[in-house]
């Protein structure tokens, strides 16, 4: 294809079909920026109703007064607590309610599953529900 008629080609054709796209050149779905899906629906009408459970709600605390720097140096010291273990887990979480109804007299070994301890007890020490953890 010589020189002329590629030039004269591009003329015609118009625009270089191998541009990035933009949000007027994409399809319908596409949206600049990230790939980010729109916080709402779009009806057939061709109408958009944001829906509110799409929105991203961002809770930043009040930082007024707040000493201590927005990020944490590699050059700081280790942290001072001990790692979790399953004895301490279990101690913060399972026994003060095991000790509760033992001072009240209500405590029966047949009901451990009102604490989260499975019936059998094969090489664990105790299952955790999202009710047990510490808040």
């Amino acid at each position: 294809m010589g020189l002329l008629s590629a030039l004269t080609r591009g003329l015609v054709r118009g625009a270089d079909r191998t541009a990035e796209f933009t949000s007027k050149r994409g399809p319908k779905t596409f949206y600049k920026s990230r790939g980010a899906m729109p916080a709402g629906v779009l009806t057939s009408s061709r109408k958009f109703f944001p829906v509110r459970e799409m929105i991203p709600e961002f809770v930043v605390p009040d930082l007024q007064g707040f000493k201590l720097k927005a990020y944490v140096s590699y050059r700081s010291p280790p942290g001072t607590e001990q790692p979790m273990t399953a004895e301490s887990l279990f101690s913060q979480a399972v026994a003060p309610h095991i000790q509760r109804d033992l001072e009240a007299s209500t405590f029966d070994p047949q009901q451990l599953e009102k604490y989260g301890l499975e019936k059998t007890q094969d090489g664990k020490l105790f299952k955790l529900h999202p009710k047990n953890f510490v808040r």
